[in-house]
């Protein structure tokens, strides 16, 4: 079962992706709200799987997507966007992330991306 780091200014966003997430077998180990805190915790939980929102306070996805890097060139990293923010999902690509999902969230569509970055 993979360990996850949900990342997202807004709770009611990470508690729909827990939701999800948890009813797909896998275990939501830490949350963030920001790209900072998201960093700290990438760094104290060492999850296999983080979801990253794009548009953050403090530090945004893509920022937090280039810092996590560094530390792991390995982390697995699933983008989470709103529609509309193809230009800032290719930036996150290149960033390192393996995947991205999209706002409102369709929970076969997390649990898929979420097995496709793990293989």
């Amino acid at each position: 079962m993979a360990r996850v780091l949900v990342v997202d200014d807004a709770a009611f966003m990470r508690m729909m992706l827990k939701d999800i997430l948890t009813k797909g077998g896998y275990e939501v180990v830490g949350e963030a709200a920001n790209g900072l805190e998201a960093i700290e915790r990438y760094k104290e939980l060492k999850p296999e799987v983080v979801t990253m929102d794009i548009t953050m306070p403090e530090m945004n996805g893509i920022d937090a997507i280039k810092e996590i890097r560094k530390i792991d060139p390995n982390a697995t990293i699933i983008v989470c966007s709103a529609m509309g923010q193809q230009a800032m999902v290719i930036e996150a690509i290149q960033a390192g992330a393996k995947d991205f999902i999209v706002k409102p969230f369709q929970a076969g569509r997390v649990i898929e991306a979420i097995q496709k970055a793990l293989k």
